[in-house]
């Protein structure tokens, strides 16, 4: 520990994306003090982590906060990933978020003898009653090891992709079929590359249907809301795209376009890669999850009677290309001309600068709705944090915002002085707590409107 004179906050942030700045927003309406430390820039990650064309999967008039539109965006458009990165720069000063950049929170310890936690970071240390863990869900990129790296092809995870050109002539395998794997290995085809694309296990939800996007479908549905994953599908990935405006996801048409598709990687040798046999089952789950939304649709226009355009072909899936019902169970990578692996198989947690106690065995969060089984620790953006949608743009907003409900309750319990009744005497209303906000329900129901400043600013 420093001998450094600690600084004191009440509530310190740790990450300023999406999910710090709608921390500091809701802690800003209770009067909480707090400071937000960011080890880069303001929603660095939408900056220098993804590739160049990314543009947002869900339209401008969704993927945004309650407070701020896109206003140079159509709402029905999908910012770019530079135009979203502004936007969390614009909000942030809107709402005035007390927010360091250039500081990286190496440890977080319990304080001896006081409540509250010592927090060391490359700008001296601090002293924090409660600590929120705004990193999100993408932090270290994760692959697996399949391809050694000694092995004679150029290999790099999707956080490192920016273009085709950045990658050596010759063809490119994409492992992952999630909302990047499927934009990245179009985007190679249609440079001209050679592309083999390895599909998993993935739902596909339609990007549009019957005049209306996926997001209002799964918010009209209600499948937004659903609180845990199904049984099996913590972790499954989404082929969605706003790519050329948006458009559905069909592993049909990118094979149709030239894309090679296989199962999922499993071993290399000497210079061989194999994949596994379950390409075609992952494929028609895809197709089942995609239908159903379409039924679902369709049973909820048929209750409710409102008037949305009928589109019966968008049932109508042609057949399974031979790349899928008799796939490549093996490649010589050489042989077929691949000079490149694009691992887009998402991230992994970091939270070893925590106290042990707020992780399990696995380094993953212990919690409930965010709130850590190490009390005064709190975390935001997680998947399924307390619903389908918490760890895109609008979610956090929500979940940030039952979190700041949750630190002001307990300020509450802790100003709570006791009275100097005997033992079973009731105690005092008026000595109950010394002025601040009494804990429990009342403090839910405050006002979630937007404070006059932001709606001015939004305005």
């Amino acid at each position: 520990m420093s001998s450094e004179e600690a600084e004191v906050t009440e509530v310190l942030v740790v990450g300023a994306g999406q999910a710090g700045i709608a921390m500091s927003e809701h802690l800003t309406r209770r009067g909480i003090p707090h400071i937000v430390l960011e080890r880069s820039r303001i929603a660095e990650r939408w900056r220098s982590e993804r590739w160049d064309s990314l543009v947002a999967n869900g339209p401008a008039w969704h993927d945004r906060f309650p407070g701020l539109e896109f206003d140079d965006v159509d709402p029905d458009a999908f910012a770019s990933k530079d135009r979203v990165a502004r936007y969390f720069e614009d909000y942030a000063a809107m709402i005035e978020a007390p927010i360091r950049c250039g500081v990286e929170v190496t440890s977080v310890h319990r304080s001896t003898g006081s409540p509250g936690f010592s927090v060391e970071t490359t700008a001296g240390p601090f002293s924090a009653r409660y600590v929120v863990a705004a990193t999100g869900a993408f932090q270290t990129p994760s692959f697996p090891r399949i391809v050694p790296e000694s092995a004679p092809i150029e290999q790099i995870h999707s956080s490192r992709y920016r273009n085709p050109r950045q990658l050596p002539p010759g063809g490119v395998l994409v492992v992952g079929a999630g909302s990047s794997g499927v934009q990245i290995a179009d985007e190679l085809k249609q440079s001209g590359r050679d592309v083999y694309l390895a599909v998993g296990a993935h739902d596909r939800p339609p990007q549009r249907y019957r005049g209306r996007s996926f997001v209002w479908w799964l918010g009209t549905l209600g499948l937004w809301e659903r609180s845990t994953p199904p049984e099996g599908a913590e972790h499954t990935t989404i082929a969605v795209s706003g790519a050329g405006g948006g458009r559905t996801i069909d592993f049909r048409d990118l094979a149709n376009d030239g894309i090679v598709l296989v199962g999922r990687a499993e071993s290399y040798e000497d210079g061989v890669l194999t994949f596994g046999g379950d390409l075609e089952r992952d494929v028609r789950r895809g197709d089942e999850n995609y239908l159903s939304v379409l039924e679902q649709a369709d049973a909820y226009i048929a209750r409710t009677g409102i008037d949305l355009p009928e589109e019966p072909e968008a049932h109508v899936l042609g057949p399974l290309p031979a790349s899928v019902t008799d796939p490549l169970r093996s490649l010589n990578l050489a042989e077929a001309g691949i000079t490149s692996i694009v691992w887009a198989t998402g991230f992994r947690a970091d939270y070893g600068w925590l106290p042990p106690e707020a992780t399990d065995e696995r380094g993953l969060p212990k919690h409930e709705r965010g709130v850590s089984a190490e009390p005064g620790v709190y975390y935001l953006g997680l998947p399924w944090q307390s619903r389908r949608g918490s760890s895109f743009i609008w979610g956090v907003w929500h979940d940030a915002q039952y979190l700041a409900d949750q630190i002001d309750i307990q300020r509450g319990y802790l100003t709570y002085e006791g009275n100097a009744e005997p033992a079973g005497g009731l105690p005092s209303r008026s000595t109950s707590l010394a002025g601040a906000p009494a804990p429990g329900p009342s403090l839910l129901h405050r006002d979630r409107g937007i404070d006059a400043r932001a709606r001015t600013r939004a305005s």
